[in-house]
């Protein structure tokens, strides 16, 4: 196990499936319950930088009922039971620090009822986000949250996901209405409805929607849906530097110009994207935006912003209005991570995760800047910083175990920076094992120790996704 885990996590005891279990499995699921080394393999690895011992069997669900005749099982012998989306993730939620069984949900693909009228969908966890789009574009709708990764629904519920368009459109915590979740004891129960708003006891969407798997397997979830707009323009600009892309970011949402997307990309990550894509952008900071409206409101977001961004220097405006042309510059936008890493080969990413208010955006990111720069690690920046929230990607070579370090205290430095000005380690990608002590900085003790209890009264085994968010 990588010693850079938090402690807790080097001494933990694994709590392997028993013979038996595998057995009772086997009988239930049949070809879809695999002891194979590959399968469980790609089951003990997310895209964060860690190296974990993979769970000990891995089922493939099919429905809310198979869910809860795995995690029964897993009560009854109290084995640990982690579900499994896309993999995509970046913090470590998906690894079996104790072992276990990996429960994957990817064959849970389904659209359950599609309400257009009240602009709701229900899915099954395993659907993406690029499959929903597809399957309800011919009603008019869209659901625009979008991480980058085509990470499945129940997986972004899980972790509270966010991405480019959440500075409109809001987060995962904004944009579920209701879940179908397996509790620890497999037990299948229901939280919220498909009204709007409700005052009906505890909210236990809400708690569910980023509990990383900790409280319950999502096996529904319903969601909001919105109008496609009538017009879409993007846009991409380029900055003498980091400094005056995120004043006219800033100038923009104090004015409030209901941009729906607003993308930093720092001149490294420009260079990486124009080789990975064979584009040809120039190779300085840049921000990337998009406008959603009428024809009219379009053509008038972009021109305010256009002169807000020449007061600070920007030029060469590109504009995109087709449809192909917008995916090229998103596609690239959205292959950054791989993009870095293809100009590194073997390298591995860290990735910073901070969110500040808008008003401390600048100074956060130029205290960052400035230590990256001195720590002579290759590195590039992008951030959706319409809301205040921008990652640095650290490119490490993990046989380097100094390069990992080195990474790891850029990192801690800079969340301590958005923490002093009252921001938050994670934006959008959770704690999952990387961010744990991370976690007590900013909520506190306290407040920790309320969650530990929440996690005790709904899962007093410690089967779900055990060793997540924080230690017991």
């Amino acid at each position: 196990m990588n010693a850079t885990l938090p402690a807790h996590l080097l001494t933990m005891e694994r709590r392997p499936v028993p013979a038996e279990m595998i057995a009772a499995l086997k009988a239930r699921f049949g070809e879809r319950c695999s002891t194979a080394q590959a399968v469980r393999e790609q089951h003990g690895r997310d895209e964060s930088p860690f190296e974990v011992a993979p769970p000990d069997a891995v089922v493939f669900a099919e429905s809310a009922d198979e869910v809860a005749a795995a995690v029964a099982l897993a009560d009854h012998y109290a084995v640990p039971v982690i579900a499994f989306g896309t993999g995509s993730s970046l913090e470590g939620h998906l690894l079996a620090v104790q072992g276990g069984l990996s429960i994957d949900v990817s064959r849970m693909n389904r659209i359950v009822h599609l309400h257009s009228e009240d602009l709701t969908v229900t899915v099954q966890p395993g659907v993406t986000r690029n499959q929903l789009n597809n399957e309800i574009r011919h009603t008019g709708l869209f659901f625009p949250i979008d991480p980058g990764a085509d990470a499945s629904i129940g997986g972004m519920a899980a972790t509270r996901a966010s991405g480019t368009n959440a500075v409109r459109y809001g987060t995962m915590r904004e944009n579920v209405l209701a879940l179908q979740v397996v509790t620890a004891s497999g037990e299948i129960l229901r939280t919220g409805t498909r009204a709007k708003k409700s005052s009906a006891g505890y909210d236990l969407t809400r708690l569910m929607v980023g509990s990383e798997g900790t409280l319950g397997i999502i096996t529904e979830v319903t969601l909001k849906l919105y109008p496609q707009p009538e017009s879409v323009s993007a846009a991409i600009c380029h900055f003498p530097d980091i400094a005056a892309a995120v004043a006219t970011t800033i100038q923009i949402i104090q004015m409030g110009v209901p941009i729906a997307r607003c993308e930093l990309l720092d001149a490294n990550a420009v260079r990486a994207v124009n080789q990975h894509d064979k584009l040809a952008l120039r190779v300085a900071p840049m921000l990337l935006m998009e406008f959603h409206g009428s024809a009219a409101s379009v053509a008038e977001q972009a021109h305010m912003v256009q002169e807000v961004a020449r007061e600070h220097g920007g030029e060469d405006f590109e504009w995109a209005t087709t449809p192909e042309e917008r995916t090229r510059l998103w596609a690239a936008r959205h292959r950054a991570y791989f993009a870095g890493m293809s100009a590194n080969p073997g390298c591995r990413t860290v990735t910073t995760d901070t969110c500040v208010p808008i008003s401390r955006l600048a100074e956060c990111i130029d205290l960052a800047v400035r230590e990256a720069d001195g720590a002579g690690l290759p590195y590039y920046i992008v951030g959706h910083v319409g809301d205040g929230n921008f990652h640095i990607a650290y490119l490490i070579d993990p046989k380097i175990p100094a390069e990992r370090d080195t990474a790891e205290r850029l990192n801690e430095q800079l969340v301590h920076h958005a923490l002093k000005l009252e921001g938050t380690c994670t934006g959008e990608h959770g704690i999952g094992l990387h961010k744990q002590g991370f976690l007590v900085d900013e909520a506190g003790l306290a407040t920790v120790q309320m969650m530990r209890v929440l996690k005790q009264a709904l899962d007093p085994k410690n089967i779900l996704n055990p060793g997540k968010i924080f230690s017991l």
